[in-house]
């Protein structure tokens, strides 16, 4: 299966397009969100062209096709308004043997991980990507699509059979492991 894997989206409808707009083109099976949807949190500041209740909506027309968990900025408010799960702390998925385990970043991640095999770990919440690989798994923070920090670009990823590879919001492979 093909996966679209996104976080940080806090709000801005332009990213989300984007985002949207690859992923059909991509031909993408599911698309997997790791928090941080509908809000922007206090320490950012307020994105470009927000619209979360436009959002819910563009994510709410294709519900069937993703998998989302809950960031640190996301509450049950924002649930009340999307059709899917975004509350799980994570979620596994097993794609073909190989384990996905997929996070904010705020409770699991690189300092934490959960106990059990993995042989991917997704994370974002630092809005830093990374792509990594070592002896136990391959370690992958998506950054943001739209807060990117440390100088980067706005930037997502896909899995697809056991690969995975980090996009910039354009479209431009940046890295692939």
């Amino acid at each position: 299966m093909k996966y679209l894997i996104v976080s940080d989206i806090h709000g801005c409808l332009p990213a989300l397009e984007q985002v949207l707009s690859f992923y059909r083109e991509s031909q993408c099976e599911m698309m997997c969100i790791l928090g941080d949807i509908l809000n922007y949190g206090p320490r950012n500041g307020i994105p470009e062209g927000i619209n979360p209740q436009r959002i819910a909506e563009k994510l709410n027309a294709m519900s069937d096709e993703i998998i989302a968990i809950r960031g640190n900025c996301d509450s049950e408010v924002d649930q009340m308004l999307l059709d899917f799960p975004i509350l799980a702390d994570y979620a596994l998925i097993i794609d073909n043997g190989k384990r996905l385990f997929l996070t904010h970043g705020h409770i699991y991640n690189e300092n934490k991980y959960p106990k059990g095999k993995i042989d991917f770990f997704f994370y974002g919440h630092t809005h830093l990507w990374k792509l990594e690989s070592d002896s136990n798994r391959t370690i992958c923070n998506t950054g943001s699509i739209t807060f990117p920090k440390g100088g980067n670009v706005p930037t997502f990823a896909i899995y697809e059979n056991g690969h995975v590879s980090i996009y910039r919001l354009d479209g431009t492979l940046i890295q692939q492991k």
